[in-house]
């Protein structure tokens, strides 16, 4: 058999962090927070070997979320600022809305409200630029 070439191992690698982070998904609304976060830091780890900014971004984003339903706030604060970055970098403004949004929501549980209010308002004008009508903290978008 032929070995497959560069693009062909390149699609299939992308394809694969596709399939885990559909799985992470699934773990995250099944609230299997540690299995999740599992299968996010293989997809972190691939999405990163790929130059994948995107799909790292939702890594990162996902592992901010699991982090934060397990009560690990600054965990979660460090995975979503590393989320925000790309998004911003890859002009993704309903990623960076939903970001902020849950960066928000972890210093709104914190009990810093003048942070989490920062945060929301920064969220608010993204949010009607590209449509968003509600205040969402899934990590999928």
């Amino acid at each position: 058999m032929a070995q497959p070439t560069w693009g062909q191992t390149q699609n299939l690698r992308s394809q694969e962090v596709q399939r885990l982070l559909q799985q992470a998904i699934m773990l995250t609304q099944q609230q299997e927070h540690q299995q999740a976060i599992q299968i996010l830091e293989q997809a972190l780890t691939i999405a990163r070997e790929l130059k994948d900014q995107k799909r790292e971004a939702t890594a990162l984003l996902g592992l901010g979320f699991n982090y934060d339903r397990l009560g690990e706030k600054q965990k979660a604060l460090d995975f979503y600022n590393q989320a925000l970055l790309l998004r911003r970098t890859v002009g993704d403004k309903a990623g960076v809305a939903t970001t902020l949004n849950n960066i928000g929501k972890v210093y709104d549980d914190l009990g810093e409200k003048q942070k989490a209010l920062d945060f929301y308002n920064q969220a608010l004008p993204l949010r009607r630029t590209v449509g968003g009508s509600h205040r969402c903290c899934h990590h999928t978008q």
